[in-house]
């Protein structure tokens, strides 16, 4: 069994007649004999819609019930029994009612293509998820029933249902589009001509993307190599040349002319990775193309008229533009030059145009390589050698028996290899000079004269010389490579590295100016800012010694932008360490910047952390204090009223109501008071040595007797703490625990040694806390479950943890084994003190 095959009617709008298009294809269908079912279509009460659904099987619709509502969704496992050839299912981005088989309409729409049922559906260009952010700025509407873009590009067909603006609005007037009431909002709003002139925009560029994939599609299929001119497609060739601006604009220029034209910027390197392409100037030449709306791409390839041909027919192409050849007059006799080529090999369907541009003829301009400097001590080396060698070897020669001159000129060689390979090709050239003098006046007959009687001695001098000199400057080349290739390794790891700390996000300035310096081998290293250039500039992070106050005084300066510069000091850089240079500077400004982004992102979160909890305070000065203020309020009117002779039980009972509301008062206005002091950090804890067992008594005052079980040994050590924070942070954390645990079963109070710290732990038989919500519970104005609001502003918590942490405590909650939550504060230990040992014998408190 196959894979069902769909069929989408996209619209440009809503009202454009969708559903119409797909009930007419189904009745076509029907008409010719195919098994064609509705399993399910919305006609919105639209009079045509609706009549069109005469004479077609419909499914029975699935009823599902959602917040004491009764809704219909299409029946999955219906059309699955049913089996038909073809299944019309409406609205594909739909998304289904909770508890329906799946969440979206696209899903069940899935099944069916999976069970080998053809299916035919629609959906508005506003529904794709690419476009959900481009529609909202259009229309200011943001869509919440979206299907992904990949869904409707599978689809085997897509129509495009189309209206103009005019005549949608002029159907939506007449009432075939919403009801009556509906008809001017829409137009004043959704339905403006310059929305539906946008949104038929989007539908017909999107559509016309998935014709070019079908087109490209089938060509690949086919293996058709001769373009199509469906579209016009122009491919600019660069060379990396300055030219190339020219090029991409006269490009531009020529897509506008036609709709729909695409310019394509190709650069082809060479597999051996040599160029005299500027990559500097090919920057700026990816970022003209790019804004003026067209595509970068970057190719290797040997034979560049063939690799530029094989890219514009790979990517239907219609034209190509090149730049007048940069070569001089005399280089035309070795090749014709890429243009003629290209020209030449394109055949009749691709157009090349050749534009003139400032810099034809004028020779390609090669980047001068420049020298690398081998070092002072190796040229020293190697002028000793050029110089000294040749000496030293014909008085070696001179002393020992006669080995022929073949063997002496190699010798000379030999030293001339040398001078190169130490001191490079100058001092290689004066030796291969000074030992031609010295073998033609001391080896070669007549000796000590400078003339040769054998002519065959004076081409074996000639040889030596050529051979030296050749020699000498390949040897010279590679060395300078080498040495080329290690400088350009370490530039590599450096560029390497600040690469790597972009994509992992680090954020430290001061350890990437610390690399600065020591990649540089600087004293010191300034990051220089200033508003404007009025102002004066102001460091705003450097290291290493004492740094400049201005670029002016550095030894070195990279500017950042406008107001944003390197400074270093200890050394003059050369030129062609500015390179790396400047990838630091730039990696410099990001770190900066996203150090600025980050704390104003925390600022942003205190100050809507701020809000919340000013919302909150409001929220319990409404009702959480008022409610004790509204029975003292009753109470004190009570006693006041002539109206009823209280008896003294009455009164005493008022007046006791009275006293507990104060409390109540009291206790919620000193956690307020309590959480503005944590969240202004004015919290300061007077920390000195204390037994628990003279604190935790003193902060069970408030709770009833019976309601706490103690079990503190009298043998644990002291603890530094503030002892009126501490009494206030177990005061909260016993109250909420007793609030929560059952009638008649107390909260055990017990505390141990470990290691250097003491565990005070609070253990409750209650309903317990989830594990997600552990964290959540201690934050301010937060209430567990279904308390009650008259049970508290949800501070105690809060409170606790933020006098405990001030005092360089903890306080962690976790499961009581059996059911419960065990609150746990850690304390520190006095310093010095013995171990404690649980198995001695120890009294309780």
């Amino acid at each position: 069994m196959g894979r069902g095959k769909l069929r989408i009617y996209l619209g440009a709008a809503p009202g454009v007649g969708k559903t119409y298009s797909m009930l007419s294809e189904a009745h076509r269908r029907v008409e010719r004999g195919t098994d064609c079912v509705v399993a399910f279509v919305e006609h919105h009460s639209r009079p045509r819609t609706e009549v069109m659904l005469h004479g077609l099987e419909m499914m029975p619709r699935a009823e599902i019930e959602y917040r004491d509502t009764m809704f219909t969704e299409m029946d999955v496992d219906a059309v699955l029994a049913r089996r038909p050839a073809v299944a019309l299912v409406d609205e594909l981005a739909h998304t289904n009612i909770p508890g329906s088989r799946n969440a979206k309409r696209w899903q069940d729409v899935e099944e069916l293509l999976a069970a080998g049922i053809d299916v035919v559906s629609t959906v508005n260009i506003q529904h794709l998820e690419s476009l959900g952010d481009v529609v909202e700025s259009i229309t200011g509407v943001r869509q919440r029933e979206t299907v992904p873009d990949e869904v409707v590009r599978r689809a085997d067909q897509i129509e495009l249902v189309d209206m103009s603006p005019q005549a949608l609005r002029r159907r939506m007037a007449h009432g075939n589009v919403y009801k009556p009431d509906k008809v001017d909002a829409a137009l004043s709003n959704y339905f403006r001509p310059g929305n539906l002139t946008a949104l038929r925009e989007l539908a017909l560029l999107w559509t016309a993307d998935r014709v070019d994939e079908y087109l490209q599609e089938y060509r690949t299929e086919h293996r058709v190599s001769k373009i199509w001119g469906s579209r016009e497609r122009i491919v600019v060739g660069l060379t990396g040349g300055p030219e190339g601006r020219t090029l991409i604009r006269r490009a531009v220029r020529l897509a506008e002319k036609g709709a729909g034209g695409e310019v394509l910027a190709v650069y082809i390197s060479r597999s051996d990775g040599l160029t005299s392409a500027s990559p500097k100037e090919l920057a700026v030449q990816r970022t003209l193309v790019e804004d003026l709306g067209g595509t970068f791409h970057h190719i290797v390839g040997d034979d560049i008229p063939a690799g530029l041909l094989d890219f514009a027919r790979g990517v239907n192409a219609t034209q190509i533009v090149l730049g007048v050849s940069r070569r001089r007059s005399w280089q035309y006799a070795f090749s014709p030059g890429v243009s003629a080529t290209v020209a030449r090999e394109s055949g009749p369907d691709l157009d090349v145009h050749i534009v003139t541009h400032d810099e034809a003829a004028k020779g390609r301009n090669l980047p001068v390589v420049r020298r690398t400097k081998l070092g002072r001590s190796r040229t020293i080396w190697g002028w000793l050698v050029s110089i000294v060698g040749p000496v030293l070897l014909t008085l070696l020669l001179g002393v020992t028996p006669e080995i022929g001159l073949a063997n002496d000129v190699l010798l000379f060689l030999t030293l001339t290899v040398a001078a190169a390979l130490l001191g490079g090709l100058r001092p290689a050239l004066a030796s291969a000079a000074a030992g031609s003098v010295l073998l033609n006046y001391y080896f070669t007959p007549p000796i000590h004269e400078l003339t040769i009687a054998d002519p065959e001695n004076i081409v074996a001098l000639v040889v030596f010389v050529g051979v030296a000199i050749s020699v000498a400057s390949v040897v010279d080349l590679a060395a300078r490579r080498t040495h080329q290739a290690a400088r350009l390794r370490a530039e590599a790891e450096t560029l390497s590295f600040l690469a790597g700390s972009v994509l992992r996000g680090e954020t430290g300035l001061d350890a990437l100016l610390e690399r600065l310096r020591e990649t540089f081998a600087m004293e010191s290293v300034a990051l220089l800012e200033r508003r404007d250039d009025t102002e004066p500039w102001s460091c705003v992070a450097f290291v290493g010694t004492r740094p400049v106050g201005r670029p002016e005084d550095a030894d070195v300066d990279m500017p950042v932008g406008d107001h944003l510069a390197l400074a270093l000091t200890g050394r003059v850089l050369p030129g062609e360490d500015r390179r790396v240079l400047g990838a630091f500077a730039a990696q410099a400004a990001v770190v900066l910047d996203r150090q600025r982004l980050v704390d104003e992102a925390e600022e942003a979160r205190r100050q809507a952390e701020g809000n919340k909890i000013r919302t909150s305070l409001l929220a319990a000065v409404s009702h959480d204090l008022r409610t004790p203020l509204a029975g003292i309020k009753a109470s004190v009117s009570s006693l006041r009223s002539d109206d009823v002779d209280w008896s003294e039980e009455d009164r005493a009972e008022l007046l006791a109501n009275v006293e507990e509301g104060a409390d109540r008062l009291d206790h919620l206005v000193g956690n307020l008071l309590d959480v503005s002091r944590l969240e202004t950090g004015t919290v300061t804890a007077v920390l000195r040595q204390t037994d628990l067992d003279e604190v935790v008594p003193m902060a069970l005052v408030g709770v009833p007797d019976d309601s706490v079980e103690l079990d503190i040994p009298e043998t644990l050590p002291m603890v530094v703490v503030d002892r009126g924070l501490l009494e206030r942070a177990v005061a909260n954390i016993v109250e909420n625990a007793v609030k929560y645990s059952p009638a008649g079963t107390p909260v055990l109070i017990a505390a141990s040694a470990l290691a250097d710290r003491v565990e005070l732990r609070v253990v409750d038989r209650g309903p317990g806390v989830p594990d997600e919500a552990k964290d959540r519970i201690f934050g301010a104005f937060q209430r567990y479950g279904d308390a009650p609001r008259g049970a508290g502003v949800g501070l105690g918590l809060a409170v606790a943890r933020g006098f405990v942490e001030a005092m360089g405590g903890t306080v962690t909650a976790e499961d009581t084994p059996g059911g419960g939550l065990t609150m746990t504060i850690g304390l520190r230990m006095e310093e010095g003190a013995p171990p404690f040992h649980p198995d001695a014998t120890t009294g309780t408190t």
